[in-house]
């Protein structure tokens, strides 16, 4: 019997049982609404996913404290009623049984339950005494790509007064590459435009990201330039992945080639004329060397480098060529490799090549792993910069001294006081996170700083994403303590064989608090608090608080923020950053103007972004950084970066150069284009060497 003859029977008999009513009522019957088990009435949160950059916008019910359903936000204007399986299970992030429930302390082999007091109090006075015996940089702080803004701005000013620039997160493992790489091609290490704006454009070359499984909601916006623009697709990837299915035109790359990839592009735009000459005369410096180096990469070059042979190489070409404005997207397929900033740095010179920055439908399109990971790196969450990219220089640390309302000599005082490397620790890089094992486990005299790390926070970032693990083990075990601040018991907690010194702080979801989060796309959203903290967990903020009061740096750290009860009050640390923030336009984003754009989010256009109607009428979704000025001043926020079709006010921007003003006698500002109704009428310089 054939499988249709088998399913047509069944069929058959089965409509046949249920005519003759053997089923029965009890089993056919009309369906009918079940009686809500509680009369309690449903408030509806607003709050933003937490498990990507997308940023997608989430209405939470809850009834009687509890989180009880979810549905994606059908107004939001980035994802438009869109969710992934991800976002679809969000509130049991929240409600998960898994939970950590209150501080705990690992001794004598045993887990032990500890108040909040006793915890703050032992660890408080570990880490004061390493810092007496061997210096404050003998403490690492690992913050996290989860806190929100203001908490990551607040972990590294915390940890700045604390002394040390031994301080990350999981920026460092994941896109430190891109921003080397794209901050030193025009000024600022982010990406360029929007998801919204991929709707705008004419081809997309996605390399190192598989973003129908990674991002599955920033698709819509990739397959609406397909639907209504024609946009030719074209994804460059050792594996054929589910994006490979949506594309153009799949081309199979050796792992590792992608230099040798892109310079065999670039080799066939130069050949044939098909680079944006005005725009590399106006905009750009030092494409001629690039020139004489792509040489070097003829087609059977890099058809044994990449194993893409001549004619592909030149019809993927002559596609992105004919195909403008067009983007290119990457992502940790990019980033993670020994040439990661190689990488980088030659995906945005083919963009600059073709013309393609600066323009709606044309950019770097750097889709973000954590939800908050351009948010942390924004504020300063790495051991190389201060907040809003301020290095390590004298100039910087007086900037922010009169920001917080510290004296700069007290800071100073703060840190260790001898010479690493030639320089002061405070004007020094701290250890970086891929290095913190060293830091332990190096020999004291062969290193820089006074001592070995010997207490580790892992706040919000479990280990397990990094290399080296037998090492880390080792690491782990010699520290004097470790310390997980973290909602669940990371996997840090068990890998390391300690039988003391270890303690378990239960932090709350981004649920449990409030504040705001930057996508991918430079949007700050607003989420609002969800639900109330489970268990004993505390906001990160709260605890922050707790433990710079125990070891007396409280009356520094909030100066300028009120403090109710232990919480620091978040619109409070917004209006300081704000005050602060002038490199990148973190100024004008006051939390009124946040919350209203999170209110309103139905009127924000879905493919411009930019508010129709409304107080916030004109200007751009989230207000992407920069939004410059005050927020009286009601900058709209920068969609498009370098796009110097609009004033600088109305959004536009030109390149922005980091290198100082010439080079060899030659220019390195842009020569005859700037935005509309600038006066100079060139380039930029971006900012004083000290900054």
């Amino acid at each position: 019997m054939t499988r249709r003859g088998f399913l047509k029977g069944t069929t058959v008999a089965a409509g046949g049982i249920a005519a003759t009513g053997l089923l029965g009522k009890s089993m056919v019957r009309p369906v009918e609404a079940a009686t809500p088990k509680s009369s309690a009435p449903v408030e509806v949160k607003r709050t933003v996913c937490t498990h990507c950059s997308v940023g997608c916008g989430v209405y939470a019910h809850v009834q009687n404290g509890v989180w009880t359903y979810q549905e994606p936000a059908f107004d939001n204007p980035i994802n438009r009623g869109a969710h992934c399986a991800k976002g679809a299970a969000l509130r049991y992030h929240g409600h998960s049984t898994r939970r950590l429930k209150y501080p705990m302390k690992l001794e004598n082999g045993q887990w032990k339950r500890l108040s909040w007091e006793q915890a703050i109090n032992e660890v408080g006075d570990k880490i004061e005494q390493i810092r007496a015996e061997s210096g404050p940089d003998s403490v690492f702080w690992l913050g996290s790509a989860k806190f929100n803004n203001e908490q990551a701005y607040l972990f590294r000013k915390m940890v700045s007064l604390w002394g040390t620039n031994n301080v990350e997160h999981q920026a460092r493992i994941c896109h430190s590459t891109t921003v080397a790489g794209v901050a030193n091609t025009w000024g600022y290490g982010a990406m360029t435009n929007s998801y919204n704006d991929m709707q705008n454009s004419k081809s997309m070359l996605f390399i190192g990201s598989n973003a129908a499984e990674a991002h599955p909601v920033s698709l819509q916006h990739v397959l609406i330039a397909k639907e209504r623009n024609n946009c030719k697709i074209v994804v460059a990837d050792p594996r054929y992945t589910r994006t490979a299915a949506h594309a153009t035109q799949y081309v199979r790359i050796r792992p590792g080639s992608d230099v040798a990839y892109v310079w065999g592009l670039l080799w066939h735009i130069f050949e044939n004329g098909w680079e944006d000459k005005q725009y590399l005369a106006q905009r750009v410096y030092g494409m001629d060397e690039i020139r004489e180096e792509v040489k070097q990469f003829p087609p059977a070059v890099v058809q044994d480098i990449t194993g893409v042979d001549e004619q592909t190489m030149y019809h993927t070409a002559k596609l992105l060529s004919d195909h403008r404005p067009g983007c290119i997207v990457w992502c940790m397929g990019g980033t993670q490799h020994t040439t990661g900033n190689n990488n980088t740095r030659a995906y945005c010179i083919l963009e600059l090549a073709l013309g393609n920055i600066g323009k709606s439908g044309g950019g770097a399109n750097i889709f973000r792993g954590h939800d908050n990971v351009q948010g942390a790196t924004d504020f300063g969450v790495l051991s190389d910069s201060l907040p809003g990219y301020y290095g390590l220089a004298e100039g910087s640390w007086r900037h922010w001294a009169g920001v917080w309302g510290v004296d700069y000599d007290w800071i100073v005082n703060r840190f260790d006081q001898t010479e690493y490397r030639g320089g002061k620790p405070m004007h020094t890089n701290g250890i970086t996170v891929s290095r913190w094992v060293d830091g332990v486990l190096e020999d004291k005299e062969k290193m820089a700083q006074n001592d070995n790390i010997r207490a580790m926070f892992y706040w919000g970032h479990a280990v397990n994403s990094q290399t080296r693990g037998p090492e880390m083990r080792e690491a782990m075990k010699k520290l004097d303590m470790m310390v997980i601040v973290d909602p669940y018991p990371t996997v840090a907690a068990v890998m390391n064989d300690r039988t003391d010194g270890v303690y378990l702080l239960p932090a709350c979801t981004q649920f449990e608090t409030y504040g705001s989060v930057t996508a991918s796309n430079r949007s700050i959203q607003w989420r609002s608090k969800v639900i109330e903290p489970h268990f004993e967990s505390k906001p990160d903020h709260e605890i922050m608080y707790l433990l710079a009061k125990k070891v007396g740096i409280a009356d520094q750290v909030f100066k300028n923020i009120q403090v109710n009860g232990d919480e620091p009050l978040i619109e409070d640390i917004v209006r300081e950053y704000n005050r602060g923030m002038w490199t990148i336009g973190y100024t004008g984003q006051s939390p009124e103007r946040l919350k209203y754009h999170q209110e309103n989010w139905h009127a924000f256009d879905f493919t411009s972004l930019r508010a129709v109607g409304t107080d916030a009428h004109g200007e751009f979704y989230g207000l992407p950084w920069p939004c410059w000025g005050t927020p009286e001043m009601a900058h709209p926020g920068t969609h498009v970066l370098y796009d110097t079709s609009l004033a600088v006010k109305d959004g536009g921007l030109g390149f922005r150069a980091n290198f100082g003003v010439e080079r060899n006698g030659e220019t390195l500002l842009a020569e005859g284009s700037a935005p509309v109704g600038n006066e100079i009428g060139d380039g930029h310089l971006s900012l004083p060497p000290t900054c």
